[in-house]
């Protein structure tokens, strides 16, 4: 086991911060209380000091968990003792599609033997598509006639069926890289007795926080918190949850609980703790080595929450955790902190409505002065959310938490009251997993109004604060005016959060440097790709290229494991900076060559962000909020790069012209007689010579818009090459050259005269 100690610094300051916590802890529950302003003030007092202390008793336990983290090292074992491996990829309604992708990753898994690797397709649909796919892999498809006990009895059959040693599960969308197994089989073959090994649920698309909140690229995936950094705390009590997927289970273990448990709808949460309570040691790793598809729509994220909040609470029920046999007081508290969490809504609503209570309403909640929170409540908050942040490796704030609770708060509240009075759901509701979908309008705004109606009163408490403060001449109210504010931010993020964002893409792109040969009528260009997808590539190139949009291209793509060749054609080109950007779609590929994409595409390390931006603010968050919604959905149709270049010619019929802008297939040039010409030629080069038919006037632009008639020409004797190097030297001319505004124009290749052709015809 390898141990990451804590470093002094860090000791001392999660130090400092227990003392503080405890210190407010005293102070809030003698000291604040407000006896004496009535019961509704007593009340909400009493109920905010519970619910905050709830907050103290998890942030204690993930604190001792975090202070001593636990890193699994993977064992070095003779690769003849890996066992056979059953792999359950469970499904009920997911399309085809979708599972193409996880048995192409399943099947691509390294292993010794291979041939101990049994890959199963547990279809809990008995659908015959499903049983073609699987017969089409050349994989197992297991089905059963009694669909009873939700995704648990699905894998109990499959268990039924086969004899492994271990069992991976994997969900239906999740991608096993090729080193899942190697990664995780070790730890069962050291004579330990191990129950489960869990990887992280990682994702390769934006998840909705993420998308929702312009914020893709500056925060991680909302679940990377749990995965990354509370579940490797767990370690150290031996609590770790599993998951669900991405997990190597034993056997043995499983078959000691009496297999996957299925008196929950959490199947998955109370599997890992029976195991635990067996005496099995059950490890959690930090390395991602699968990754899926992150609900794309916000109801099918809010009935996956639900589902996780009554599930938790229906399990810490039924098998009464505080007097469980087999587990540790740690273990114990490890749970119970688990399912206090989903309480969080009660804490959310509580931390809102206090401060609008008193602003509002004349309530008070808190019994304090402005001195008594500089030295109890702040020292404690700083310290809670600098430790915070070291604690995670900077994947998660305060603030985010806040923004997260605050989010879901009304749609988690209501199902995890009705689970705690015992008005249970038993019904096993599976998470949509068709891709993103735009969100209904109507079923939004329903989730919006309690935030909408929590904005109105908490804008009504801060105008009132601001007024007592200059009319009472006192800052007593700024703490109330801060609370109210920090509130308020939350809020608004929710408010943009449910508003949603329109889907465009029909496939996830994921950032990736890939070497990449376009082959073209006129030569061969070697680049590096900028981004990838199913359904097409980007490259970013230096000079611009002749790349026919009505034709399809060679394509090929290769890392060091995968190789994989298609068509494609031109979809968009764009001037970045000082570089140019062509995006292609796919047009033919073989199934294999199919494959192959598929490995080069999820087969590498995450690329959405692991981190939290080190320039993220609350003010950025909003103002990128507000700036990205005013923007319209603009989506450029051009295909072929257009060059500024404002270059005099002389040509043989009509003396000197300047060439304004050249996309290759148009030009706009300017007669300086002004005569129309119905036909003009326009020597560049030798032996290059542009023959062109006038096609329209431009009213709001200078010159006349002509057709390049003769560029398959040029392109069929290989001179493009020659009309590109020539382009590129009038073009870096006219930026020096241009004295009127160099940063701008000259910073992106465009010229005040550049137009969208295609508008005009």
């Amino acid at each position: 086991m390898l141990l990451n100690y804590l470093s002094t610094r860090n000791k001392i300051l999660v130090t400092a911060t227990v003392i503080m916590s405890c210190i407010y802890v005293i102070w809030r529950t003698f000291f604040t209380i407000p006896f004496g302003h009535g019961p509704l003030a007593v009340t909400a007092g009493l109920a905010l000091l519970i619910v905050e202390l709830i907050g103290m008793f998890e942030l204690a336990v993930h604190f001792y968990n975090m202070t001593r983290l636990e890193y699994p090292k993977l064992p070095v074992v003779d690769e003849a003792l890996y066992p056979d491996v059953d792999v359950f990829i469970a499904t009920y309604n997911e399309p085809t599609s979708l599972l193409f992708k996880t048995i192409n990753g399943c099947l691509n898994m390294d292993y010794p033997d291979r041939s101990k690797v049994h890959i199963h397709l547990c279809d809990d649909s008995n659908r015959p598509e499903m049983r073609e796919l699987a017969a089409h892999l050349g994989i197992n498809y297991l089905t059963r006639t009694e669909h009873v006990h939700a995704k648990a009895g699905n894998l109990n059959n499959a268990m039924k069926h086969t004899s492994s040693p271990l069992i991976v599960t994997f969900d239906a969308d999740m991608i096993p890289k090729h080193d899942f197994l190697t990664s995780c089989v070790p730890y069962f073959l050291t004579g330990e007795k191990i129950g489960f090994v869990q990887t992280p649920q990682s994702f390769y698309n934006p998840d909705q926080f993420q998308y929702n909140l312009y914020s893709e690229n500056r925060i991680p995936n909302e679940q990377d918190y749990f995965y990354r950094d509370v579940q490797v705390g767990r370690n150290k009590s031996n609590s770790v949850i599993y998951g669900g997927t991405n997990t190597v289970l034993s056997r043995q273990a499983l078959e000691d609980v009496g297999g996957f448990y299925t008196g929950s709808i959490t199947e998955d949460f109370a599997t890992g703790i029976e195991m635990q309570s067996k005496g099995y040691r059950c490890f959690a790793t930090n390395k991602v080595l699968a990754s899926g598809l992150a609900p794309g729509d916000l109801k099918s994220l809010i009935k996956q929450r639900q589902r996780w909040a009554r599930g938790c609470i229906q399990t810490g029920k039924k098998m009464n955790l505080l007097f469980k046999k087999g587990l540790t007081f740690a273990q114990k508290l490890n749970y119970i902190s688990s399912i206090t969490y989903w309480y969080s809504g009660l804490k959310r609503l509580l931390y809102i409505m206090s401060p609008i209570l008193f602003a509002v309403f004349g309530v008070l909640v808190v019994k304090c002065t402005i001195l008594e929170i500089l030295v109890f409540w702040l020292p404690m908050y700083l310290l809670t959310n600098t430790c915070l942040r070291m604690l995670s490796g900077n994947i998660r704030t305060t603030k985010w938490t806040n923004v997260y609770e605050t989010i879901l708060f009304p749609s988690l509240l209501p199902a995890v009251i009705l689970e705690t009075l015992g008005i249970t759901m038993n019904k096993f509701v599976v998470t949509r997993k068709d891709g993103a979908q735009n969100d209904d309008r109507n079923y939004q705004i329903k989730q919006m109004i309690p935030h909408l109606i929590l904005a109105v009163l908490s804008i009504i408490g801060i105008v009132n604060c601001i007024h007592w403060t200059f009319s009472q001449g006192t800052i007593g109210f700024l703490v109330v005016l801060y609370w109210l504010l920090i509130n308020f931010y939350n809020i608004m993020m929710s408010i943009f959060f449910l508003t949603g964002r329109k889907v465009f893409r029909n496939h996830e792109r994921s950032m990736a440097a890939v070497d990449c040969t376009l082959t073209t009528e006129g030569e061969t260009i070697s680049c590096i790709t900028h981004d990838l997808s199913e359904g097409g590539i980007s490259v970013m190139l230096d000079t611009p290229k002749y790349i026919p949009s009505d034709i399809e291209i060679g394509i090929k793509l290769v890392n060091d494991r995968y190789s994989s060749e298609f068509t494609g054609k031109v979809a968009h080109v764009a001037s970045i900076g000082n570089r140019w950007k062509y995006a292609f779609t796919v047009k033919e590929i073989t199934e294999e060559e199919q494959r192959q994409l598929l490995h080069i595409i999820y087969d590498h390390e995450p690329t959405l962000p692991q981190k939290l931006d080190k320039d993220i603010s609350t003010f950025e968050d909003i103002r990128l909020n507000f700036v990205r919604r005013g923007q319209s959905d603009f989506m450029s149709n051009r295909k072929l790069a257009r060059i500024a270049l404002n270059r005099k010619l002389q040509t043989p019929d009509h003396g000197t012209v300047t060439l304004l802008d050249f996309n290759y297939e148009f030009v706009l040039v300017e007669i300086e007689t002004h005569d129309l010409a119905n036909e003009i030629q326009l020597p560049l080069g030798e032996d290059i010579s542009l023959e062109c038919v006038w096609v329209q006037s431009l009213r709001d632009k200078r010159g006349d818009l002509y057709r390049v008639t003769n560029i398959r020409d040029i392109a069929c004797k290989h001179q493009i090459p020659t009309l590109e190097a020539l382009l590129k030297q009038w073009s870096k001319e006219r930026i020096q050259q241009n004295k009127t505004g160099p940063a701008s124009q000259g910073k992106n290749n465009i010229s005040p005269d550049e137009l969208n052709e295609m508008a005009y015809l």
